[in-house]
């Protein structure tokens, strides 16, 4: 029987400039929709299990573009609540080699940052689910959004539903005190925290010693420590961290570190050249899950998690449309890149 996985967020409208080129040089946008928690239900659903989405969005052709969109690769939409003035949108510069991608927000009075607990019937919802998953960018888009993802997690947690959280720190969303205070809140009624180390400093307070992303460092007895401190005080079943070393916009290195509260498990790294990077946590966190949630032991899950999310460097878009069988060759080995024919 297939899993259901239900995610709850903001979609948004995504509008990215092509071909690499400045917002200054741009006279027209690429036009897609995305967001952490909508990209996971997809790639859920892209490996053949039930992805469920959850949000509110205006009752107006934007708002529908948008269900459209997670409807054409098999998430359910049927839980998405219509009303409030729009739907969010976010500008993409995407950089190479020595220049940075730029991300600009336009998301003020989204429709999903005005909502009522009252609006969405978790019973329901959850119903049938195996996993519940969301991020902190959700809670931090406002006080009404952070009582949802409250409502949320404690009726997963009440129904015995495994529950996720990817940390996803917004610096433009909230200040790092408020962050702190509200995810330190929501983080008791979590089963799996995933999170890059910026992450884990910014909103839990838990920092890895002696490393720089920036400088291409990687100290992975820091992020022991830190991964036993959060054990200790939340009491995680999984903890995973993604790693990411810069060596430029266009060229990254990328693996991921996963704790039981036994076992540090390492997994291979990738060298990867980066056509698209945004939404690559989100292809981690959708193929852990994805693992964890099908009976993979916990290695071979965050094993999956790389290479899925290592493709989804690959691929234009927020969604990852890496195909199963590609994501379990490349976990073989098989990175070769040849011509399929």
């Amino acid at each position: 029987m297939k899993k259901k996985v239900v995610t709850l967020g903001e979609i948004m409208l995504r509008l990215s400039t092509p071909d690499f080129k400045r917002f200054v040089q741009s006279d027209s946008f690429d036009v897609t929709y995305g967001g952490g928690e909508a990209n996971v239900a997809a790639a859920i659903c892209n490996y053949g299990e039930n992805g469920t989405f959850v949000t509110k969005v205006p009752n107006n052709p934007i708002g529908q573009s948008a269900i459209n969109h997670l409807r054409r690769y098999g998430v359910d939409t049927q839980f998405i609540v219509r009303g409030g003035d729009r739907l969010g949108i976010y500008f993409l510069e995407t950089g190479a080699s020595m220049r940075a991608s730029q991300v600009v927000y336009d998301r003020a009075g989204a429709s999903i940052a005005d909502v009522d607990v009252k609006e969405f019937d978790f019973d329901k919802i959850l119903e049938g689910a195996d996993w519940f998953h969301t991020t902190g960018i959700t809670p931090a888009l406002s006080d009404k959004a952070a009582a949802l993802a409250e409502a949320a997690l404690k009726a997963a947690k009440a129904k015995g539903i495994v529950t996720s959280i990817d940390l996803n720190y917004r610096k433009k969303l909230w200040s790092k005190e408020k962050a702190r205070e509200i995810m330190t809140r929501l983080c008791q009624y979590v089963d799996v925290c995933i999170g890059n180390e910026e992450d884990a400093e910014t909103t839990l307070g838990f920092k890895a010693e002696g490393t720089d992303v920036t400088k291409g460092e990687l100290n992975l007895e820091g992020y022991k420590s830190v991964f036993q401190q959060m054990k200790a005080k939340f009491g995680f079943k999984y903890i995973a961290s993604t790693l990411r070393e810069s060596h430029s916009a266009s060229d990254n290195g990328w693996s991921a570190l996963v704790y039981d509260g036994n076992e540090f498990y390492h997994t291979k790294q990738y060298e990867v050249r980066i056509v698209d990077r945004v939404g690559s946590g989100d292809s981690f966190a959708s193929g852990f899950i994805y693992g964890l949630v099908t009976g993979m032991k916990m290695s071979e899950a965050a094993e999956f998690g790389v290479a899925a999310s290592a493709l989804k460097h690959t691929i234009p878009g927020d969604l990852n449309h890496a195909t199963l069988s590609e994501v379990k060759d490349l976990m073989k080995g098989d990175g070769s890149g040849r011509v399929q024919r």
